[in-house]
């Protein structure tokens, strides 16, 4: 029986209400509009056109329809990378600086996505052009952590992680040239300095399928990307940072494919199913930073040095590579298509600009992190695609560790940036 309170005594509270001191989380602040779509840029598009086809048309006629689907896919991927506005370098530094985990989230979609489709196309052994996929796997050494570590530092420098400095180049982005040359020249020296990092302190590489299986290695990957998750969706909830920036965009949903900005999701899963699509023509996964090297070294020789007598050329398979075309390498072609697919999206969304008047302090912070990011890419095996994404949808530890260290990194990096008069995002901004 229950009895009811003395007349006067407050009421009682239920048993799950809030704490009478308890403060109720903040709203969410609203996504910012997007901007609508500038006209088509035609002679950027004509241009990027006319490239595309010209050398898309030499790949197939002097190397054959694998390479020239390769550089195709690239081109892909370059348009959805610029569309979706897809970052990395944008996605830690929103994290770490104001805990907005959006772009974080993103990358889950992406990992997951590319992890569910390796792993139909490893587990079963499916290629095309006589290929036969292999999951990317790393060893677990102080290169990884170094490298991963020094990567993300360049990135918050340089403005822009592997595969955002070639399609922001690829957008006309005059600093963003900087740091690509930046990129080559530090992969270049990495190569050439093999033996100073070549036999730092590694474990083998670990990867999930080789203990759980295909399914069971899907099922760890999933989880703890779910996990990921969660846990940026409740920093976000807890900080209310202010909302990410919406680019310039069509209005009309049919129009956006064309003329953009897609939503992140969409970007995710394009990429996924494109990165997923490199695994199969090439029997590797998408891959960006070796290629930076591979110029950088034929460059070397052009100019009368001998980079085929360096121990990093020397590995096997790297001088078949260093001797070969430029235009019959995987990676290499997949760089270039990025680039043009760039181009392609941003003269049709009508962005397409060469940025004029870069400050001295921002044209010597894209060089160093581009530098920077060449020689963690090389000490640590692979970059924000390479390592990151590849490593993580491959089951192989050596991706989550990159990661891991690159948001530490990342922190670095954002506490330099001031000194080269570069901002971070601030919670009182109204997007970030």
């Amino acid at each position: 029986m229950t009895t009811a309170p003395p007349a006067g005594a407050p009421p009682r509270a239920a048993l799950i209400s809030p704490s009478p001191t308890s403060v109720p989380a903040p709203e969410a602040p609203p996504a910012p509009e997007a901007p609508p779509a500038p006209a088509v840029r035609r002679v950027p598009l004509t241009v990027a056109a006319v490239i595309g086809v010209l050398l898309c048309a030499y790949v197939f006629v002097q190397h054959g329809a694998k390479p020239g689907v390769l550089l195709l896919l690239g081109t892909g991927l370059g348009y959805a990378l610029f569309h979706s506005r897809f970052g990395f370098t944008s996605a830690w530094r929103q994290l770490v600086s104001v805990g907005n985990g959006t772009g974080l989230r993103a990358h889950t979609l992406l990992l997951g996505t590319t992890a569910t489709l390796f792993a139909l196309i490893i587990g079963t052994g499916t290629g095309l052009f006589g290929s036969t996929p292999a999951p990317s796997a790393g060893p677990l050494g102080i290169g990884l952590l170094i490298g991963a570590f020094v990567f993300a530092v360049g990135m918050q420098l340089g403005g822009a992680c592997a595969s955002g400095t070639l399609f922001a180049v690829g957008s006309g982005q005059s600093s963003i040239v900087l740091t690509l040359f930046g990129f080559i020249a530090g992969s270049t020296l990495a190569a050439w300095q093999f033996g100073l990092w070549s036999d730092l302190p590694a474990l083998d590489p670990v990867l999930l399928s080789d203990h759980v299986g295909w399914f069971g290695s899907w099922a760890v990957t999933v989880l703890a990307l779910a996990a990921v998750w969660w846990i940026a969706r409740t920093v976000q909830a807890r900080r209310n940072p202010p909302p990410v920036g919406a680019p310039p965009s069509a209005r009309s949903t049919l129009a956006r494919v064309v003329r953009g900005s897609w939503p992140l999701a969409v970007g995710a899963v394009a990429l996924a199913v494109l990165g997923a699509a490199v695994l199969l023509v090439s029997g590797g996964a998408w891959g960006i930073t070796s290629a930076f090297a591979l110029w950088g070294s034929k460059l070397v020789g052009f100019l009368g040095g001998s980079p085929e007598t360096w121990a990093f050329w020397q590995q096997p398979g790297s001088a078949a590579q260093l001797s070969g075309p430029v235009l019959a390498d995987k990676n290499s072609l997949t760089d270039i298509g990025i680039m043009i697919g760039a181009a392609l999206a941003s003269a049709a969304g009508g962005v397409w600009t060469l940025h004029r008047g870069i400050p001295a302090k921002t044209a010597v912070a894209a060089v160093l992190g581009g530098v920077l990011m060449g020689i963690g890419a090389r000490l640590a095996g692979g970059c924000n695609i390479g390592a990151y994404l590849a490593g993580i949808a491959s089951g192989s530890l050596h991706g989550w560790l990159w990661g891991a260290v690159a948001i530490a990194g990342t922190w670095a990096g954002l506490k330099l940036r001031p000194f080269f008069g570069l901002g971070n995002p601030k919670p009182t901004d109204s997007v970030c």
